[in-house]
């Protein structure tokens, strides 16, 4: 029994002992104070402190740490949004002093100035511009965190703006607008490219008619020529011309009539069709022609006469006689007495 007090007392010697040891995780420091002042900075690794005397007063994480602030503001034209700011920060290592003692509660610290920058650089801008120019508020609220948080051992690794969050009816008139604009651009490239097809099909109906057109003129000349040659033939033979367009006019047309017949579902009549169709289709071209020249060559006698016979008239020298001559001076008036 006399042995339980020696007992009890290296028990808490041995207590006592351990607890002079104590660890530091890396990226972190800790501060030692030695009945409540500050003692030192202990660092990582394995560490010794005296017993009872000293104590472990607290960790400082030297870890970027990340603080997402959530803000609510408006902008110039009265629309407020929810903006999400990021603010990565760390412990500077050779502050960790100042970021002990001068800060009790840092992130309440970076919130009050986050806010105090971003309602300070929103109400200047519209809500397009809050989009277009995040990163220029970025870096205003990064320029004011570290003035102020320097001084505080803390130091401002970067802000992120990582989301605006416009009132719902905003976000939906802003989506209409969106729509009606790809709306707009897609009728004028449908228009667009509808034009394009009117006119490749109106190019194309043009080419198609030239050709065309090239090629009933090709097959009329070769016809003419084809009639040429067989009109000489004929006449080789002892047939004149006359003659031999007769013929040529009515085997055309009994071709043209094989031609018809040949197919079982034609519905087209060919008027007249009787034998002295041709003769006389070719007698009334011939006579219309021969007519035609008559009147020509009358009215181009009757144009070769016309000023000789003005002329020959004798009013006409009447009035050459009487006419006064431009160039010679009008006599002087005569002095009667």
């Amino acid at each position: 029994m006399d042995n339980i007090p020696i007992y009890v007392f290296l028990f808490f010697a041995f207590f006592i002992f351990l607890s002079s040891f104590f660890t530091v995780k890396q990226q972190t420091s800790v501060i030692v104070e030695r009945f409540g002042k500050f003692q030192s900075i202990r660092h990582a690794g394995l560490q010794l402190k005296i017993p009872v005397v000293d104590k472990i007063a607290g960790r400082i994480n030297l870890k970027i740490q990340q603080l997402d602030v959530i803000i609510e503001t408006k902008t110039k034209e009265n629309v407020f949004v929810k903006m999400k700011v990021s603010v990565q920060f760390k412990v500077i290592q050779t502050n960790v002093f100042d970021a002990f003692y001068k800060l009790e509660y840092p992130h309440d610290q970076i919130t009050s100035y986050v806010f105090d920058v971003v309602r300070a650089e929103v109400p200047k801008l519209k809500l397009d511009d809050v989009f277009e120019r995040k990163d220029d508020i970025a870096i205003a609220v990064k320029r004011e965190l570290n003035e102020a948080m320097t001084t505080y051992g803390y130091d401002i690794i970067n802000t992120l703006i990582t989301d605006i969050d416009p009132d719902p009816q905003v976000k939906n008139a802003m989506n209409r607008i969106n729509a009606a604009d790809r709306e707009k651009s897609a009728a004028e490239y449908e228009a667009e490219a509808q034009r394009i097809r009117i006119v490749a099909k109106a190019k194309a109906e043009a080419e198609s008619k030239r050709l065309q057109g090239q090629g009933i003129a090709d097959q009329r000349r070769e016809i003419a020529r084809g009639l040429v040659e067989s009109v000489d033939v004929l006449n080789r033979v002892g047939i004149n011309s006359q003659e031999a367009s007769a013929l040529i006019v009515v085997t055309q047309h009994y071709d043209t009539l094989q031609a018809i017949g040949a197919d079982t579902n034609s519905n087209l009549i060919l008027l007249p069709n009787s034998p002295q169709a041709g003769s006389d289709m070719l007698n009334n071209m011939v006579a219309s022609f021969t007519a035609s020249n008559q009147v020509g060559e009358a009215m181009k006698n009757a144009k070769k006469r016309a000023p000789k016979e003005s002329f020959d008239r004798p009013d006409y020298h009447k009035l050459s006689e009487n006419k006064p001559d431009e160039d010679t001076p009008p006599a002087p008036p005569e002095n009667k007495v």
